[in-house]
């Protein structure tokens, strides 16, 4: 069985935004919303804290940048 084609994960992905990818991606990578922000070029801490909870939008620049950290596509901060 594939999860990801399981009615399961189609509610769970649906209920995601880019903020939730964001900040499930750095917790699994062991960062800090400051620690991500110094990799990302000195973003303060409190836009890493805005972009998970929704309140600021992920610029494609941003996304691109993630991308490129996490390896993986940008679209998940899209």
């Amino acid at each position: 069985m594939n999860i990801f084609e399981t009615d399961w994960y189609q509610n769970i992905k649906s209920g995601m935004n880019p903020g939730d990818n964001l900040r499930i991606y750095r917790e699994n990578h062991g960062l800090t919303q400051a620690r991500l922000g110094e990799r990302l070029g000195g973003v303060p801490r409190q836009h890493i804290s805005n972009m998970e909870r929704g309140t600021r939008s992920i610029s494609l620049k941003t996304a691109k940048k993630l991308a490129k950290l996490f390896r993986i596509s940008a679209e998940k901060f899209i």
